[in-house]
């Protein structure tokens, strides 16, 4: 099994540069993914989502779209996230909060299941359930329709984010760290079996401060006054990883870092 995990998608940049990179590999590529994941929390204008932008990214081939602290940055979600089964949000806000922490989806043939976890970290972020606890939970459900498993931990801390891969060793297909919007180049298989990178990176303009114009963040350094930041335009690049599953036993035998300009 053949998964691809797309990084964070800041603003129209990004998904412009997702749009085209599925559409080049549906035309040149002879072995396709069996899944396609993606980091939407800051896909509208830097912060958020609506309808016609997740409609978007599904109709262009991503069958997962996860997010994290962002998630409610668009208000028109909660008219759709309830009734949207493909997008889901950490697991690990509290139990009344619209949305789904995890999804089952089927490949194209309906041959294969994968499940997709997403949980958010809780140093220098909100205050969050345990998200290692609540791993534990939501395993015992997934665990029950198919072994194949990612997991998408949206965290802060590089600390965190290693310590949940150990955690995770051997549970979980693979642990994919988003939200810093910077790739790291750690990535491996752990001892276990499960594939593992701190941070899969940004997808979006990448001549910008993670994202946003590099001079509006500067001055806001500068003089310590609040600003709201815009999306920038140059340098657009998908960051993603590629991870293949070994079809008995659902944990990883490679991951790959992979880097796409226009």
């Amino acid at each position: 099994m053949k998964i691809l995990f797309i990084g964070d998608i800041v603003g129209n940049p990004g998904r412009r540069v997702v749009v085209e990179y599925l559409k080049e590999i549906n035309k040149h590529s002879t072995d396709q993914y069996d899944f396609i994941i993606a980091n939407g929390e800051n896909a509208a204008g830097g912060k958020g989502l609506t309808f016609d932008i997740v409609d978007q990214l599904l109709a262009s081939g991503v069958s997962v779209i996860t997010s994290g602290n962002h998630v409610w940055a668009q208000k028109e979600i909660l008219d759709f996230i309830d009734t949207t089964p493909q997008l889901i949000r950490p697991a690990n806000y509290p139990v009344n909060v619209p949305g789904r922490g995890f999804t089952i989806v089927s490949s194209a043939d309906d041959t294969k299941k994968l499940g997709v976890i997403n949980l958010a970290g809780q140093i220098f972020m909100n205050r969050y359930t345990n998200p290692f606890h609540v791993l534990d939970s939501t395993l015992t459900t997934v665990k029950e329709v198919t072994p194949y498993i990612i997991l998408d931990f949206h965290a802060e801390a590089t600390s965190e984010k290693i310590a949940m891969g150990w955690y995770a060793d051997g549970q979980v297909s693979g642990v994919v760290g988003t939200h810093t919007h910077v790739q790291t180049a750690d990535e491996r298989i752990l001892p276990k079996g499960t594939a593992y990178i701190t941070d899969v990176g940004m997808t979006g303009p990448h001549d910008s401060v993670i994202g946003s114009k590099t001079e509006q963040v500067i001055e806001s350094f500068l003089t310590l006054m609040p600003s709201r930041f815009g999306v920038a335009k140059d340098n657009i690049r998908l960051n993603a990883v590629q991870i293949e599953l070994n079809e008995q036993t659902g944990l990883a035998e490679n991951i790959e870092r992979i880097q796409y300009q226009i």
